[in-house]
């Protein structure tokens, strides 16, 4: 009967975290699901190996057991004692040098595992009782894997919300999205993953929303922000510029004197707040000065009198 090395089936380091081994296993149940690999008998016996894998590691009692035990499971088998007890006798037994403990892998002694399914679920009934199948003696039936899959969105429908329908798995399904959104958000759906082997019960789908770049406004947090180019004379002078907004286009003041990167807040015209659809960010306006770039003659003659006038208050 061989020993399973349940991390390294996973591909996953012996100290990872309940997250990192839930990530490797959806990884790897979506590469060799069934549906995948139809006809695939290597897929299908590695599928099996992945999920009895994922039971173990993401059980903390029976991941505690099967840490404790390691390669001296099999002795466990034979002495009739509660597995902790038995643990606890063999660590005395080393620290009084009774026994010795093998640090390495543990398949040495035997043999790299095995290729077919009975052989696998023997060696988990063994070390786990064999609470794995069922009454009939049927294998244990394993949940379907989770899918994944990204909906790219308009920063509009994130202001507004929306709903959007969708086809995965041949299956039409119709999702809505809350205004507010936000780029990265996961939306779960239950039981709109893979299916199960064995009549497992089918893995969650999750949508996770890209909200596209958009052309007017970046969006920082529940605020926007918007570059308004405003000319020179209006910066020096002040007056009215016109600025988009979601709901409507307004006019604004600008201040006399403005200079570029000047901020001007309108409170409540941001982006709404999520699971607070009444409640709104703010949009943040600012100004780009816009420097003439040719004169006429005309106009070269002002800006010198200007500067001299400038020069002669200054003197004064």
């Amino acid at each position: 009967m061989n020993y399973k090395d349940y991390y390294k089936i996973l591909g996953v380091n012996k100290d990872a975290s309940e997250k990192d081994i839930k990530k490797a296993y959806r990884k790897l149940a979506a590469k060799h699901h069934p549906d995948k690999n139809l006809d695939d008998k290597a897929s299908e016996e590695k599928f099996k190996e992945i999920n009895e894998a994922n039971e173990v590691l993401s059980d903390k009692e029976k991941r505690e057991k099967y840490d404790t035990l390691g390669s001296n499971w099999e002795a466990y088998q034979n002495t009739g004692d509660d597995w902790r007890d038995y643990a606890n006798q063999a660590n005395q037994r080393k620290s009084r040098g009774d026994g010795y403990s093998y640090q390495g892998d543990p398949s040495g002694f035997y043999g790299q595992g095995a290729q077919g399914g009975d052989d696998f679920s023997s060696f988990f009934e063994s070390y786990f009782g064999a609470g794995g199948r069922s009454a009939r003696g049927q294998r244990p039936t394993h949940s379907g894997g989770d899918t994944q899959a990204e909906m790219p969105i308009t920063l509009l429908e994130a202001y507004e919300g929306s709903k959007r329908t969708f086809e995965i798995h041949n299956e039409k399904l119709r999702i809505t999205i809350k205004k507010g959104a936000y780029d990265g958000q996961q939306l779960k759906i239950k039981g709109k993953g893979q299916s199960g082997a064995q009549g497992g019960k089918r893995g969650d789908l999750y949508i996770i929303l890209k909200v596209q770049a958009d052309p007017r406004f970046e969006r920082r947090g529940d605020n926007l922000l918007y570059n308004a180019s405003v000319d020179l004379y209006t910066a020096i002078l002040g007056g009215k510029i016109e600025v988009p907004t979601f709901t409507g286009t307004l006019k604004i003041t600008v201040p006399k004197g403005s200079e570029t990167g000047k901020t001007l807040r309108l409170k409540g015209k941001g982006m709404p707040k999520y699971n607070k659809p009444t409640t709104h960010g703010d949009l943040l306006v600012k100004l780009n000065v816009d420097l003439p770039k040719t004169l006429t003659k005309e106009e070269e003659e002002l800006f010198k009198k200007l500067q001299d006038l400038r020069t002669t208050q200054t003197v004064n």
